[in-house]
């Protein structure tokens, strides 16, 4: 039972089980150190969604075979910030994963860095060999494209190798890294404006590994880059050098909306970095390495014959928690959430780190609310509503989704937003009608209310309507309750007591002291009480939220 004065006696508070569906995993790459901090629900198939992402510079490659003392310095505040972040949302030791890459694999005090690391931190760190690094980043991409039944060419783009993998339902049919990274190759060759040599060293490398034919050999499909830089060079050419504009229908003029970029744009974008004609703001923090990294890909193109590359969102990361999901839960598939995974792509493709974080955060308060109502067991009586789990993805997805449309500024937004998701045919795998829920969902999301009258409703069946009107509900009290910044891995929990309804939102870094309530934002406040007094008109009952952070602590009733 709660001892706090906020939460009262009858009010659940968080449970650890909550943390037991936060898994984290942590690449240590030869110029960046990624931590990914995902959701999962395993009653849904175990599609997962990515609620941190953070990324830090410490660039262990330093042009020789030993990594440095100021390297691991860096090394280890990346990692010291890391853990407090692991450590404040309780995720369970079995839940977390650190590998490292190239720099660590080659270097020859790796058994001396890996102990300083234990020792220092209490960090098991598991040293991939190339072939493993292949085929984690192609689970990875699995979990991004719905290529599980197709031959694929995996290539990714590292600070100290590239990795190649040719993979075909799940399984790895050949895996090779070999040592060519964009860090490596700046040092030993940009500074001295030696890109013809930098060519030639590339192409004696490929060469000598014998990869040509052997990839050849397998009749791929087609190939897919998963790095950050290849990530960048297709985010270029999908602004096309000039930014993106949305027209009034919210759709790109002009732009591909696919993630993919052909040989002669890559080729025309090496031009203008070998003619000094890229602004290097375009690229901000990869701006010193990434002319290596397009030569060495413009290379493997022209060796490779490829004629055009799709760019996955998902890389090693992913793959290494796909991986330990698997380890976690029997019967996890890497070919289940096609459909998902077109949502990801979708939010991704129009939304910057910041928005992905606060869709995340929305959707996680949403199947929260979701939950708590699902397991009311007077919800269908009253309302005549069952929720089933498809109806937890199209909230989630709406959710996801629900800010593409500020891509292009906050008016309007999530006008902008319902007709991106209904134009273009992005989300694979729904029908017209999912879409639409989808749609709806998102353009309610805040401002006018949607009514079971509405001209949107009229080819729904009255069961889908209710459906609608609850899950709107759902969305709208979760985007006001993600605006509380500190929020961004939320927990939250629904309860119901005699014809009352609690919430609690809260994250594991608050530790409110004895009688510590604080204001409620005017803003928020005044949002909050809407939808308070909307949720009491669909529900027949009242609501009482008490949100606990780590800068916020208040309560609210209707």
């Amino acid at each position: 039972m709660s001892t706090n004065p906020l939460i009262p006696p009858s009010f659940p508070t968080n449970s650890n089980n909550n943390n037991n569906h936060l898994f984290a995993a942590i690449d240590l790459g030869s110029n960046s150190f990624k931590l990914r901090i995902i959701k999962t629900n395993p009653n849904t198939n175990h599609r997962f969604i990515t609620l941190h992402r953070l990324k830090e510079p410490v660039v262990l490659v330093s042009g020789g075979p030993t990594i440095s003392t100021s390297a691991s310095s860096r090394a280890l505040t990346s990692l010291h910030n890391f853990k407090q972040i692991i450590t404040s949302l309780n995720i369970p030791n079995a839940n977390l994963r650190l590998v490292a890459t190239s720099a660590i694999r080659e270097s020859s005090n790796q058994l001396e860095f890996v102990e300083l690391v234990r020792k220092e931190l209490g960090f098991d760190i598991e040293v991939l060999s190339g072939y493993d690094e292949a085929r984690l980043t192609y689970l990875g991409v699995l979990q991004f494209y719905p290529v599980f039944d197709r031959t694929v060419l995996t290539i990714d783009i590292g600070g100290g190798s590239t990795e190649f993998v040719v993979g075909f339902r799940g399984v790895v049919k050949l895996g090779v890294s070999l040592k060519l990274g964009h860090v490596t190759l700046t040092q030993k060759f940009v500074g001295n404006k030696a890109v013809g040599a930098m060519r030639e060293y590339i192409r004696n490398v490929v060469m000598e590994s014998g990869l040509v034919d052997k990839v050849k050999g397998e009749k791929v499909d087609l190939v897919i880059g998963s790095s950050g830089s290849i990530r960048m060079i297709e985010k270029v050419n999908f602004m096309r050098w000039n930014g993106g504009l949305i027209n009034e229908i919210g759709l790109f003029e002009g732009f591909r909306r696919e993630w993919k970029f052909s040989k002669e744009e890559l080729r025309e974008l090496v031009e203008k970095m070998c003619d000094d004609e890229v602004d290097g703001k375009v690229f901000k923090k990869r701006s010193a390495f990434i002319l290596a990294a397009v030569v060495l890909l413009d290379e493997i193109f022209e060796l490779f014959g490829i004629k055009e590359m799709e760019v996955s969102g998902f890389a090693l990361g992913e793959g290494v928690i796909a991986e330990k999901l698997a380890e976690v839960y029997d019967g996890f598939d890497l070919n289940a959430n096609a459909r998902w995974r077109s949502v990801l792509r979708l939010a991704s493709r129009f939304c910057n780190k910041e928005r992905m974080t606060s869709a995340a955060s929305c959707a996680s308060i949403a199947q929260g609310i979701f939950t708590g109502l699902r397991k009311w067991g007077e919800i269908g009586e009253r309302n005549e509503v069952i929720l089933d789990d498809k109806d937890l993805e199209y909230l989630e997805a709406a959710c996801l989704l629900h800010n593409i449309g500020s891509i292009n500024g906050k008016k309007g937004y999530h006008k902008r937003s319902y007709h991106i998701i209904m134009n273009g045919e992005h989300l694979h795998g729904y029908n017209a009608e999912e879409v639409k829920i989808i749609a709806l969902l998102a353009r309610h999301h805040r401002k006018k209310i949607l009514k079971l009258n509405h001209d949107s409703f009229s080819e729904f069946t009255d069961e889908m309507k209710h459906k609608l009107r609850v899950l709107c509900t759902i969305i709208r009290l979760s985007a006001v309750l993600k605006e509380i910044q500190s929020l961004s891995v939320p927990h939250v929990e629904l309860s119901h007591s005699q014809d009352c309804f609690k919430l609690v939102v809260r994250d594991d870094s608050s530790s409110p002291s004895a009688n510590e309530v604080q204001s409620i934002p005017e803003a928020i406040n005044v949002e909050l009480r809407k939808e308070l007094n909307h949720f009491e008109e669909v529900f027949q009952q009242k609501l009482l939220v008490v949100v606990l952070s780590s800068r916020t602590h208040f309560r609210v009733s209707s």
